[in-house]
């Protein structure tokens, strides 16, 4: 006998599951993962929450790759920020029509992804190809660069793709309010379901991430050294038997 497919509503069934899970049950547990596992690193792990600079080891190539990195994240951050969080009716009220902001979203958000992925490259060859520093390198900042470039190139390739090979797509009317429904406590699975594939990915990449967060050096991104600030200053002394600037005299001593 031929097998029979399944009944339609238990496809549905079955793929509304699925949908439920990545984009209701798993963003929870993933805020979940990220506040506790901060909370259990500030804990448990004080003198571990560092970036475990190697600065010492090279400083050349870090020279050109760490603020290319940092400036270009830094902007990617921002763009999340107002795309993500800022309503579309908002950014309307204030003059800005969806065009516009279309525009320039897509335009810095392009050249950042770029800064970005092309500093962290510059980064990862830095720690491969310096002996030092790739000593110095644990498996877990492998999985930590490894996450982040995946997240990077999904992201930028998302918007490469949507905006500027395909023929736009508006996701402050979708992925906006979905993200927003998770801290209302009422996220809509159904408005992922249309989303691009480059899309999810990215969103799924992004939580993968978020959740091995607070168990890498990444943690760093989260604290300010206020304390530089008000602490005192740090008196050095020398070793050295004779004092001073001044190079004894040459001859004999004075004896008596």
């Amino acid at each position: 006998m031929t097998p029979q497919p399944p009944p339609q509503s238990t496809t549905l069934a079955a793929a509304g599951g699925g949908s439920t899970f990545l984009w209701v049950i798993l963003p929870y547990l993933v805020l979940a993962t990220f506040v506790l596992g901060h909370i259990w690193r500030y804990r448990y792990d004080k003198f571990g929450w560092t970036t475990r600079s190697s600065q010492l080891y090279e400083n050349r190539l870090l020279r050109i790759g760490s603020p290319l990195f940092h400036f270009g994240i830094l902007i990617v951050l921002l763009g999340h920020v107002g795309g993500l969080v800022i309503p579309e009716s908002w950014t309307e009220a204030a003059g800005v029509s969806e065009h516009a902001y279309h525009v320039v979203a897509v335009v810095l958000g392009t050249i950042a992804g770029v800064c970005t992925l092309g500093g962290l490259a510059i980064l990862i060859y830095r720690r491969r190809t310096v002996g030092p520093v790739f000593s110095a390198t644990t498996r877990n900042d492998k999985a930590m660069y490894a996450l982040l470039t995946t997240v990077i190139i999904l992201g930028l390739s998302a918007t490469v793709a949507a905006n500027l090979v395909g023929g736009g797509y508006n996701y402050r009317e979708t992925i906006s309010p979905w993200f927003r429904g998770i801290f209302y406590a009422d996220p809509d699975p159904e408005l992922m379901a249309d989303a691009p594939v480059l899309f999810k990915l990215h969103a799924l990449s992004a939580l993968a991430l978020f959740a091995f967060w607070p168990f890498t050096r990444l943690v760093h991104m989260l604290t300010a050294p206020l304390g530089y600030l008000t602490r005192p200053y740090i008196v050095y002394r020398s070793r050295d038997d004779q004092l001073g600037a001044r190079a004894p005299r040459r001859g004999w001593e004075r004896v008596g």
